[in-house]
């Protein structure tokens, strides 16, 4: 068995819940996500030439099933089993962040008007965390009772084995070793979890702890327009200039980074201005980013969820660990076919949303990884 163990530290709040959708330490949410850098892996190792039916068969007998079978001769036979990957978390306490904190920075979006028309500031957290946010008493604040706190610590620990059982899962425990440790890798470069995590909440950095290894380097890149021949998430996209990853300018606080965040997502996505309203007869070129959109939705879609394939991180800023900066990348991938998808249409939304992000008013840094 490899047992790696971890310190996991969270740069910004985290939106955990649990049962009652209070903030906690929880291990599944962590293998949900170990599971989804791990696909991203299983693609680059095969270069992205994938089967999917055999990647399900192989994450399902790694992570644990309740759906897989085979023929022996005339009968199907069963190959429900439990995980042979193991995590651990050295305390399950809930979150320390009772109170949202006073003094959510505010941001001018100019769809957002009053009466007058002029455009009305918002708070950029709010903005970025609407849903475990809510706006109460003209503040910021905590629609659950709590949410990890940036700043909070827990030790993370692995369990897979490198030999197991048969020659099937010899042969997958031989293979999938050493890619749970690239997928780690992926997960503190990349990795956000629970709610808006998208958005770069829940963003954490792992740092190997009792003589484990030091996570081995393994980028899972793929020019972003090969990508779009896929519907899932399975490659960092990359473009002529290199890797579609770009990083802010250092910040002394995630607060001052999020309201940092919030101007570009802004931008990025009212430069796309609608103009046709609720239940629009087509899509919009705003739409391609994501689904639904509050008083903007496509009536053909109905309440079809499409995420936004660009996502934040906050990280500690390269040669200084007491600061942060936001990382914007990109995981392209076309939209599922109950969306009709518009290749071209799509292909000049994200060439536009890459042009923004590389301008120079944008202040941010193309970097390799």
């Amino acid at each position: 068995m490899q047992t790696p163990h971890y310190r996991l530290t969270f740069t910004t709040p985290a939106f955990l819940g649990n049962a009652e959708q209070d903030g906690q330490w929880r291990t599944p949410p962590f293998k949900a996500l170990l599971r989804q850098w791990w696909r991203v892996a299983y693609a680059a190792d095969h270069q992205f030439d994938v089967d999917l039916a055999a990647m399900r068969r192989d994450e399902g007998l790694l992570f644990g099933n309740a759906w897989l079978s085979h023929r022996e001769g005339n009968h199907e036979v069963a190959d429900y089993r439990k995980s042979l990957v193991r995590l651990r978390l050295d305390d399950w306490s809930p979150g320390k962040l009772k109170q949202w904190p006073a003094g959510d920075s505010k941001v001018t979006h100019p769809e957002v008007t009053n009466h007058g028309g002029q455009a009305v500031p918002v708070g950029s957290q709010l903005y970025l965390g609407y849903g475990p946010l809510v706006f109460r008493g003209g503040a910021t604040a905590l629609k659950a009772n709590a949410a990890i706190q940036a700043a909070e610590v827990a030790t993370l620990s692995f369990a897979y084995p490198t030999s197991h059982g048969s020659p099937e899962l010899r042969a997958l425990c031989e293979d999938n070793a050493p890619r749970i440790q690239r997928t780690l890798w992926l997960m503190d470069r990349y990795g956000t979890i629970g709610g808006r995590s998208r958005n770069g909440w829940g963003s954490f950095s792992l740092e190997p702890l009792n003589g484990t290894a030091a996570l081995a380097r393994a980028p899972a890149l793929r020019d972003w327009r090969q990508a779009l021949a896929l519907d899932w998430p399975h490659a960092l996209g990359e473009d002529e200039q290199g890797p579609l990853v770009w990083q802010t300018s250092p910040f002394d606080d995630w607060k001052r980074l999020m309201r940092e965040l919030a101007i570009i997502k802004i931008g990025l996505r009212t430069q796309f201005p609608f103009r046709t309203g609720n239940n629009a007869p087509r899509p919009e070129d705003r739409h391609w980013l994501s689904h639904p959109v509050t008083k903007h939705n496509v009536k053909g879609w109905h309440q079809g969820r499409l995420p936004n394939s660009l996502r934040f991180k906050v990280r500690p800023a390269p040669g200084e660990p007491k600061k942060l900066v936001g990382v914007i990348f990109h995981v392209p991938c076309l939209p599922p076919a109950d969306f009709h998808p518009d290749r071209a249409a799509i292909e000049g939304v994200w060439r536009r949303v890459h042009a923004f992000l590389d301008a120079p008013a944008r202040h941010l840094t193309r970097i390799p990884e």
